[in-house]
């Protein structure tokens, strides 16, 4: 199938690596107002460069667009893929709101065109492995979990580019760093019933939070807490899941969540628990998530099925970082059927944007 990236930018790269590595996929296409941004693209692929978005959409030979400019401009972009009747893999976060979010989930279903979001940290191994023992219950019934996202991000990186550490555009650490942690958090634990969170803007120089501490209690009753940061020197120092079951304790962390540090299971084998901590230690990030999800939406196309990650999930992880949020700026703990979307950008200033800064 033929793919298109909509933005060139560090992202990007991923995407158009996986893209090469799966047989039945091939680049075809990029967009973006910057024409040296797509050079390594034509090059290397001999990808066709757009700098008009609705022109490149006019190419019949494209099936999937994926989507990886900032946040901010991912819907008004993907419901223009979908009024094309092109198949949509957009990055995280799905979007910035849950009024966008539900407008690309619209926009996709009214077209009976696929819709995926990127979540790569599902298909590491350790990640996986994890899923599997929660889904055969060998933690038993659990009591609570800590999720952690202690990171370095300087103020180099948000002066790359001017929509970089906005509200508007991007998010702070939740929803840029952090999301891909409360995903996993998510996927493990289920739907949330109520948070309370606490964030600051501590050292970097920008408009959304650096910092954020958090508490999540689940529907099951089981316990949540969250910290993220940006501000850690002099480089990445954790990044983890905790989680504590009746019986067992499992920890899968480092500075990017690749290992179990703690594997400890009532009904699991010492020589089982040993082997499966060396299988991932051989390989720690497996495939390429990008990969994963790239080649599923293929096969769900094919197969007419949801692809792995859909629209739904993705909008699940805005909405508990955008109730942090909510929490936050109120001082209160906020109830997940009760919050208020107040974040939600106006129609024209996404327009606005997308048009000034990206295809």
């Amino acid at each position: 199938m033929n793919f298109a990236i909509v933005g060139c930018g560090f992202i990007a790269k991923k995407h158009s690596q996986a893209i090469k590595n799966i047989e039945d996929a091939k680049l075809v296409a990029v967009c973006d107002q910057v024409p040296e941004l797509m050079q390594p693209y034509v090059e290397e692929h001999d990808a066709t460069p757009y700098t008009d978005i609705e022109e490149m959409l006019r190419n019949e030979s494209i099936d999937i667009v994926n989507i990886c400019t900032p946040s901010g401009s991912h819907a008004i972009l993907a419901e223009l893929a979908a009024k094309y009747g092109k198949h949509v893999i957009v990055e995280k976060p799905i979007a910035m709101t849950l009024e966008e979010t539900d407008r690309i989930i619209g926009a996709t279903q009214a077209q009976n065109v696929k819709l995926a979001v990127v979540h790569p940290n599902r298909f590491r191994p350790a990640a996986m492995k994890l899923k599997e023992v929660l889904q055969q219950n060998l933690l038993g019934k659990i009591s609570h979990a800590l999720c952690i996202v202690n990171w370095n991000r300087g103020q180099d990186y948000y002066d790359q580019a001017p929509w970089r550490g906005t509200k508007e555009y991007d998010g702070g650490v939740l929803m840029n760093q952090a999301i891909h942690n409360l995903d996993l958090l998510l996927w493990y634990m289920g739907a949330p019933e109520e948070v309370f969170s606490m964030e600051a803007t501590r050292f970097r120089d920008i408009e959304a939070e650096d910092v954020s501490t958090g508490i999540i209690r689940f529907q099951s009753g089981a316990l949540a807490t969250v910290q993220a940061s940006t501000t850690v020197y002099p480089r990445n120092y954790e990044e983890s899941i905790t989680i504590f079951g009746e019986k067992g304790t499992v920890k899968i962390g480092g500075a990017n969540a690749l290992h179990f540090e703690t594997l400890n299971l009532q009904d699991m084998s010492d020589q089982l628990i040993e082997t499966t901590i060396d299988q991932v230690r051989s390989n720690p990030w497996g495939k390429s998530g990008h990969e994963e999800i790239i080649a599923d939406m293929i096969e769900a196309i094919r197969e007419d099925r949801l692809p792995a990650i859909t629209g739904e999930e993705g909008r699940k992880a805005v909405e508990l970082v955008l109730a942090f949020y909510e929490s936050a700026k109120l001082n209160k703990s906020v109830k997940m059927t009760e919050r208020n979307d107040s974040n939600d950008n106006d129609q024209n200033k996404i327009t606005k944007f997308t048009r000034k800064v990206e295809c």
